[in-house]
Parts: C-alpha cells; structure tokens; sequence
C-alpha cells in the first residue's frame, strides 16, 4: 500500500511540473520565461531548464543577456550527463564568446566531457584517446590555468587506461598460445609506455613469450629464435640493471644457450662422416 502511495504522488508531481512547464512554454512573455529558466536552474531541474532556456534563446541572441543564458544552457546538459551534447555546446561557447571570462573553464568542460565518455578499459577508447589530446592542447594553450594540474592528472589516468588496454592485448595473445605476436605486443607495449613503472614487466614478458615461441619452433627456426631470446635477455640486462626481475631473465638467457647447445650437439652427430 505504501509503495502505491509513493507512486501515485510522484506520479501528481510529475504531472504538476509538466503542466507548470507546459505553462510557462505557451507564455508569450520572454522576460518572464526568462526568469523561470533561471529558476528552474538554480532549483538543479536541468530538464527543465534546458527546455525553457531553448525556447526563448533565438529571441535573445545578440543581447547582452545570451551569454549566460547559453552559458546555464550548456551545463543543463552537462549535468544531466550527456556528455557528448555538453561537449559540442562548450565547443560553440568558446568559438560564440572568445573574450569571454568563461572561456578557459568552457575550454576546459570541453576537454572534461570527453573524459566523462571514457568507456571501460576492454571497450574502444577513442574518446580516451581524444582526451588526451584535448587536454594536453588545453594545457599549452592554458599553462598558466589553475586546471593545468587536474588536466595533468586526467592525462596520466588516461595513459594508464591506454597502457592497461595494450597490455590485456599482448596478454590475451599470450594465453592464446600466440607467442609471436605476444611478443611483438609486449615489446611494442613498452616502447608506447617507455616511463611505465611495469617496463621491466613487460620486457620480462616480451622475453618470456620469445622464449615459448623459439621452444615450439620447428628444429630448423629454433636455434635463430633462441638466439633471439638472449638477444633480448641481453638488452634487458643493459636497460633494467637494476631490476628484482633479473634473476628471471638470467635463467631464460641460461635455458636458451642450453638449448642452442643441444641443437649444436645433435646436429654434430647427425652429420655423416665421410
């Protein structure tokens, strides 16, 4: 019973806001629509709002009173999270109004809106993509904005996505048994993320992966792709001298030279003697 309660006066209620909107549309009075929009708005009823504001904007454009009004109009639409509206409006109010004082938080919003629209990590990430170009275009055009630190920020986060993005992709081939690819996914990996605190992962994993590969080759590839993987044992030892993952590297680089030797040794004694 009381949950029908509840529903029968939500329902009223709606039914009164929409017949107050739908009054204040018919008005013929743009001063007074004016005035309920900005209401409406203070009030967080961005719906709303947004209707009234779009309403009577056409009658107000070139006055000094459009500016605000397309202003609140925007973030009726930010904050009602469609972000992908939001965007193109902060867009039009930086081109609309470039000397405004709002521009840099327009320019901003902007670049902010796409971060919204950053999906999942498994998902398409252009729009994280596009944010990082956007926000970094914002910093240089901005260096001295009070964002400079919080576009900073989103920047990092978006790379960590990207990076988190490529590495399920070279990890996914691993676990497929794609070795090859694996490997060029891993490599590829840490040469986008160079300053990544995972590097010397990556490497490792790149190392391991080369490592299957050359083990699963046919006997006449194996020795080349052996040496491949002491090549790369090789160059992680000069870049990652330091790191705790040596130990492991080490003992692929050993385990590569034991095979090459075996292929070596098997090859001497299937060569007839004359």
């Amino acid at each position: 019973m009381k949950i029908f309660l509840q529903i029968v006066l939500v329902s009223l209620l709606f039914a009164s806001c929409t017949s107050k909107l739908g009054k204040v549309l018919k008005s013929k009075d743009n001063e007074y629509k004016l005035k309920m929009a900005e209401q409406l708005y203070v009030q967080k009823k961005y719906n709303q709002a947004q209707q009234v504001f779009e309403d009577i904007m056409p009658f107000y454009k070139g006055s000094d009173k459009y500016e605000d009004m397309f202003y609140k109009y925007t973030y009726c639409a930010y904050n009602q999270k469609d972000f992908v509206n939001a965007e193109s409006l902060f867009k039009t109010f930086t081109e609309n109004f470039p000397n405004s004082t709002k521009v840099e938080e327009c320019d901003y919003m902007r670049c902010y809106c796409y971060f919204k629209q950053s999906p999942k990590v498994d998902l398409d990430q252009t729009p994280t993509s596009k944010t990082i170009s956007l926000m970094q275009a914002f910093v240089n055009t901005h260096p001295e904005s009070s964002r400079v630190k919080d576009a900073t920020d989103i920047i990092d986060q978006c790379r960590k996505k990207l990076e988190l993005k490529e590495f399920k992709s070279a990890q996914l081939y691993y676990d497929l048994g794609r070795f090859k690819s694996a490997a060029v996914a891993f490599a590829a990996l840490n040469e986008d993320y160079p300053d990544s605190d995972k590097s010397d992962e990556y490497k490792l994993a790149s190392v391991k992966a080369y490592y299957k590969y050359a083990e699963e080759s046919i006997l006449d590839k194996q020795t080349e792709r052996f040496e491949k993987v002491i090549a790369e044992c090789r160059e992680f030892n000069d870049r990652f001298a330091d790191s705790k993952l040596i130990g492991e590297i080490k003992n692929f680089q050993s385990l590569s030279e034991t095979s090459i030797k075996k292929l070596q040794n098997e090859q001497i004694k299937e060569t007839p003697k004359r």
